[in-house]
């Protein structure tokens, strides 16, 4: 079975100004929207379809989005780029897997005064052929 731990973009507090974001606790969660994992039975994707999840993170003062992008430390996932600036953000990762290939993750979307918001997709391979996750 494949084990993803995959931020996602959905937050629940402010953005203040280009970068910075309101200092204390967010919770940053993810939607799977769409699913494709070979060799999975079709019932446990239609159940992941349309599933959540939350991740709750600290920020310190004078910390900004970026720090709610920050993959999670278990995850071990890389950041191979990243770009943060005029209300947008992109950033691709790199995450390994015990049995395969690194899983690829580019996340994109826009962030305002009220929050942010954006899309993830997965890729990668499995012994039993390419996967495709895509989060909100």
């Amino acid at each position: 079975m494949v084990s993803l731990y995959v931020i996602a973009l959905v937050s629940q507090a402010d953005v203040i100004g280009p970068r910075h974001v309101e200092p204390g606790a967010w919770d940053v969660v993810s939607k799977v929207v769409d699913i494709t994992v070979p060799g999975v039975p079709g019932f446990l994707v239609r159940m992941a379809r349309g599933k959540s999840k939350a991740e709750h993170k600290r920020v310190s003062q004078g910390q900004g989005v970026d720090a709610l992008l920050a993959p999670d430390p278990e995850a071990r996932c890389r950041i191979e780029s990243q770009s943060v600036a005029d209300g947008r953000y992109a950033q691709t990762l790199a995450c390994p897997q015990k049995k395969s290939t690194p899983l690829h993750i580019v996340r994109s979307g826009s962030y305002d005064a009220s929050g942010f918001a954006g899309q993830a997709i997965v890729t990668g391979t499995t012994p039993t052929g390419a996967l495709r996750i895509t989060l909100d």
